[in-house]
């Protein structure tokens, strides 16, 4: 496809399409997710407040049930002589009946007397209300006594949602969802006289509930404020809840969400916190409902471009031919030539670029001919075979001449940083094909820079380098590309190591009896086992060792310190978990470029 101009002018405007299509679908697509979850919270939270507000109010009329405001000396005086006082004990039957009347939506009442280890129990039985007397001594032992018994308000609410729910009384918990446990004490001594425990059924709870609308995949939940469920219409959601600690994270002002994720399956959790007592009315949604017309909306947006790409691939495959016919002919035309047939001419057609083309190219064919003859031929042999003897030797400067002027059109189109990064590799080859072995520490340190450049380039700020360099050193000569060595090492075993920021401090001084050349960097360093690997790297034969070992470089620099200046000189190599210090030894007076 690439070697047709047709092909490249139908795949770059197709590609334009793809991308214009893809990308506007792409956007509308997020910003469809994010205002459905944003009208999903909304809405949700607006409803889970007024729900939560009621069912507040609910139980707060528990509570104003269970307190005679006016008669509390009356009913605790009843309660403490019953069991020797018969009108005592008609006055309590009758106040259990008269609270059972009073309400819908209870099963059962249960008035516990302490002192007497005795119930009393208000049901329905035979559609009539009977009381019934029991003693059982186990309710002091039951968790809601307890919890009663020790609550600052007197109170206890009970859940039969869970299934090991103990009511402690024989009352049947299938057609109760909670109860409510209210502590008499008596006032003058405040201790407890005895528990008076409600059984509602859910006729109001339902009744409450109904104004939350759910679909099928989302889920509701009302928890007391230690994450009790009093409501769930599906308890192994709940139980899924508790076991990801989600249940635990319900806390914060009344209109909250959070993010559940079970598995591939995220759901976004509205939940509303009663202002009263931190009741908590919670609804997991999962996000595939919330994104559901988003992704309706993008498949359609897709279907769509898929269309319209197609009818602009038909459009562009037609102007494409009906432009590029021309030029396939001109093309051919000039292969012919190309070829040394001379006759080729190409057929002008129009007055456009492509008739003008042709009409040139045509015109250079007929000067082409006239000026071609056997003496010339000759002389192209003659050039043709000096060329290729000398190809290899212009290859480089070629490349080098290229690199310039990739530079100068950078420039003028006003690529800066571009530019600077061709202008470094220039003359960073430049620098390696220049024929010299031994360079000045001055040439070397611009070399550095350059190559610190292209570095930079490609880890950014990552990369920092720091000079400290004796300016006494500047024309000292030093083996070409060695300090490069060093730098590159570093870059490779400490920069390409970690993603945090690495220094790399280059220096150089003088100390007896050596010129100390260093290169550092605070990178991860070099395990003791790999610091053992290179220095025994060092000691090997030339022969035996690997051209593909990850430490050839420094094993060639090691090498070449040893021919020019003498077994004397030296690479050492000082690592940690802090950074890693090379230093080249260089004997001072031991050879004639030191």
């Amino acid at each position: 496809m690439s070697r047709k101009l047709v092909n490249k002018l139908i795949l770059l405007f197709t590609s334009i399409i793809i991308l214009v299509v893809g990308s506007l679908t792409y956007i509308s697509y997020q910003m469809l997710q994010k205002e459905s979850v944003a009208n999903s919270i909304s809405s949700t939270s607006s409803n889970l407040l007024l729900v939560n507000q009621n069912m507040e109010e609910y139980l707060a009329g528990m509570e104003q049930l269970s307190l005679p405001q006016i008669r509390y000396d009356e009913i605790v005086y009843a309660i403490t002589h019953e069991s020797e006082n018969y009108a005592s004990r008609m006055y309590v039957e009758d106040y259990l009946r008269e609270l059972y009347y009073s309400r819908q939506d209870l099963v059962a009442i249960y008035l516990y007397v302490v002192q007497e280890k005795k119930y009393y129990a208000v049901t329905k039985e035979n559609y009539n209300v009977t009381v019934r007397t029991g003693i059982d001594a186990d309710i002091e032992r039951l968790p809601w006594y307890e919890k009663a018994m020790t609550s600052p308000s007197n109170r206890a609410y009970q859940s039969f949602v869970l299934p090991d729910a103990e009511p402690g009384y024989p009352v049947d918990t299938r057609n109760s969802f909670m109860a409510y446990h209210r502590v008499l004490r008596s006032i003058v001594s405040r201790e407890p006289q005895a528990v008076l425990s409600f059984y509602f059924d859910s006729s109001v709870r339902d009744e409450i509930m109904k104004d939350i609308p759910f679909s099928e995949g989302q889920h509701l939940l009302f928890l007391s404020p230690d994450n009790e469920p009093f409501y769930a219409d599906d308890l192994s959601v709940y139980e899924r809840m508790e076991d990801a600690a989600v249940t635990g994270r319900l806390t914060g002002d009344r209109g909250s969400r959070l993010t559940w994720s079970e598995g591939e399956q995220k759901h976004l959790v509205v939940y509303n916190v009663g202002e009263q007592e931190g009741w908590k009315l919670v609804k997991p949604i999962p996000y595939s409902q919330i994104y559901e017309a988003a992704t309706t909306t993008r498949n359609i947006s897709f279907t769509i471009g898929a269309v319209f790409l197609l009818l602009a691939v038909i459009l562009v495959t037609y102007f494409s031919n009906a432009i590029t016919k021309p030029l396939k002919k001109l093309s051919y035309q000039m292969n012919r030539f190309s070829a040394g047939d001379f006759d080729a001419e190409a057929e002008v057609v129009g007055r456009d670029e492509i008739a003008y083309l042709s009409r040139h190219f045509n015109q250079m064919v007929r000067r082409t001919n006239d000026l071609i003859n056997e003496r010339y031929k000759m002389k192209l042999v003659e050039k043709n075979a000096i060329l290729k003897a000398l190809e290899a030797e212009i290859n480089p400067h070629f490349l080098y001449n290229a690199l310039q002027a990739i530079s100068t059109k950078a420039l003028k189109h006003e690529k800066d940083d571009i530019a600077d990064m061709v202008d470094a590799l220039a003359l960073t080859l430049r620098y390696c094909i220049s024929g010299k072995d031994i360079v000045t520490a001055r040439e070397e340190l611009k070399h550095i820079d350059h190559y610190l450049s292209l570095q930079k380039a490609r880890f950014g700020s990552r990369l920092q380098a720091v000079y400290d360099w004796d300016d006494s050193l500047m024309e000292l000569e030093i083996p070409k590309l060695s300090i490069q060595t060093l730098v590159e090492n570093a870059i490779k075993h400490g920069l390409e190591k970690v993603t945090g920021t690495v220094t790399i401090e280059i220096g150089a001084g003088l100390s007896q009896p050596y010129t100390v050349i260093s290169v550092k960097d605070n990178g991860p360093g070099f395990t003791p086992e790999r610091l053992k690997q290179v220095q025994e790297s060092f000691q090997s034969e030339w022969k035996d060792r690997d051209i593909n070992e990850e430490s050839i470089g420094l094993v060639n620099l090691n090498t070449r310190l040893k021919l020019l200046y003498g077994e004397a000189a030296e690479l050492v190599i000082r690592t940690d978990k802090t950074g890693t210090e090379m230093e080249m030894l260089l004997p001072r007076g031991g050879a004639s470029h030191v």
